[in-house]
């Protein structure tokens, strides 16, 4: 991390300005203010078919201004940091959640002593042309893997944000958080038949992320499975179990259940756990976290973007929901501490409760028992989307890849089917959990009304049943 007066530098004030920007902000009544300044660089580069067929760069900068009042929220931002500029947005902002203040006291955090992600090289340093022989790499790494490629597509985008957050505390935060990622799809030919495979790498590291053990193990992801996938049916469907594969099928763990956990929704009694706080919501020995403080973790960061410094939050404690997940404003109205949730995709955009890295701690069973115990069921490794109802709990999503149990062994690959059921009810039917904890580091993007970047995980893990639809 940089020291404060880069920031201050960087974005033009001084401490002074930021007292008067709050102060204004503050002039109709309030309980609290904030300003979030960012500047962010971004650049893509695309390989299709041997040759870079597109990319770009660019770069975003500005200050968004929020009050709180109540349950009132005003919010402004300008994309330049002029001092008149900005206090006309703290004047609107002011405006917006104009009234006297309740008293509500916001509290003070603590700043982060160590670096969640030093970068060794920035990507600012680095030209375009730096990055060819990489994505060349990659691409002939893949086609050297199977015979049946017949098109590589990789793409390498990085960005590099600084920000600088203060309020009316006279709390200053600032970080700055890089992000590299890669993605990488082969689409193989097989007797006429096209399918094609996708892996993804998502760091907050900087150049150093690029190296030739990264070309192998995407190659690897991307070739591995395919056989599965030419042969793969679409099963009979039913009621039956369902064992969740290690990694990315925790992406179910976030959306059926991760968005029930934030507290907005909890605060304003959308989700179906806004009363059972406290209570027993799956068998004893679960654990279901949102961690921020995983080191190089797409999700985590050093502090929100409340400048409220990273946390691991139990939301499930051996089988009983022990908290929500808190930006300053749901934390205020629970009477507890902020968790580090509050985030926001960039300066125009107001902070909200939002997931970092959600997975499910590790169990004391061997995956290969759990599979041993199914006699008829379905196993799971990845998902391709879903939908699901935070009121209600309900869900659907579409298997991507997974294979039939059947007399305690995988056998036929499967396809073209989606798993129904209910998330509360999933948690309690959940049978056996692995001693196999895999944080799956895609490029995960979570939408609640702005993107953010996240990861899940998920040991293996056995859900009595649910119903996978199939053929009748």
């Amino acid at each position: 991390m940089n020291g404060t007066q880069y920031y201050l530098d960087t974005f033009k004030v001084g401490r002074e300005q930021l007292r008067q920007l709050t102060a204004t902000a503050l002039a109709h009544g309030g309980d609290y203010s904030d300003l979030y300044f960012e500047y962010t660089t971004y650049f893509n580069l695309l390989l299709k078919d041997g040759v870079v067929s597109s990319g770009g760069f660019h770069t975003d900068y500005g200050v968004g201004i929020r009050v709180l009042k109540g349950e009132k929220t005003g919010y402004a931002y300008s994309e330049n940091t002029e001092m008149a500029d900005m206090l006309k947005a703290a004047q609107a902002a002011s405006a917006i959640a104009r009234g006297t203040g309740n008293g509500r006291a916001y509290q003070a955090v603590t700043d982060r002593a160590a670096d969640l992600y030093p970068v060794t090289k920035c990507w600012r340093e680095s030209s375009a042309e730096a990055f060819l022989p990489f994505l060349k790499a990659v691409e002939k790494a893949v086609f050297g893997k199977d015979g049946r490629v017949v098109k590589v597509i990789a793409r390498l985008s990085n960005s590099v944000s600084d920000v600088m957050m203060y309020n009316s505390l006279d709390e200053l935060t600032c970080d700055t958080r890089p992000m590299g990622s890669i993605t990488v799809t082969a689409v193989f030919s097989q007797n006429g038949m096209t399918e094609n495979m996708s892996a993804s790498r998502s760091f907050r590291m900087g150049v150093e992320m690029i190296t030739p053990e990264l070309i192998d193990e995407l190659a690897e992801q991307v070739t591995a499975g395919i056989d599965a996938r030419f042969e793969a049916q679409r099963p009979k469907g039913g009621q039956m179990s369902v064992v969740m594969g290690a990694g990315a099928s925790g992406i179910l763990l976030h959306e059926a259940m991760g968005h029930a956990f934030e507290a907005d929704f909890n605060r304003k009694g959308q989700s179906i756990f806004a009363d059972k706080l406290g209570r027993k919501v799956c068998p004893e020995g679960i654990n279901v976290v949102d961690d921020g403080t995983v080191s190089f973790n797409r999700g985590s960061g050093n502090y929100d973007d409340e400048g409220v410094s990273a946390e691991k939050t139990y939301m499930i404690t051996d089988g009983v929901l022990t908290s929500y997940i808190h930006d300053r404003v749901s934390a205020s109205w629970y009477g507890v501490a902020p968790t580090g949730n509050g985030r926001r995709e960039n300066f125009r955009y107001n902070p909200i409760p939002r997931m970092r890295a959600t997975y499910m701690e590790s169990g004391n069973a061997a995956p290969e028992d759990i599979i041993a115990s199914v006699k008829h069921g379905i196993y799971v490794d990845e998902f391709s989307n879903g939908q699901v109802k935070i009121g209600e709990g309900d869900f659907t999503f579409f298997v991507k890849s997974g294979y039939m149990i059947e007399n305690g062994r995988l056998t036929m690959p499967v396809k073209d089917i989606n798993i129904i059921g209910n998330g509360p009810q999933a948690l309690a039917d959940i049978i056996a959990v692995g001693n196999d904890l895999k944080i799956d580091n895609g490029t995960w993007t979570c939408g609640k009304e702005q993107s953010v970047p996240v990861s899940c995980g998920m040991p293996t893990t056995l859900i009595s049943s649910l119903v996978v639809g199939g053929n009748q």
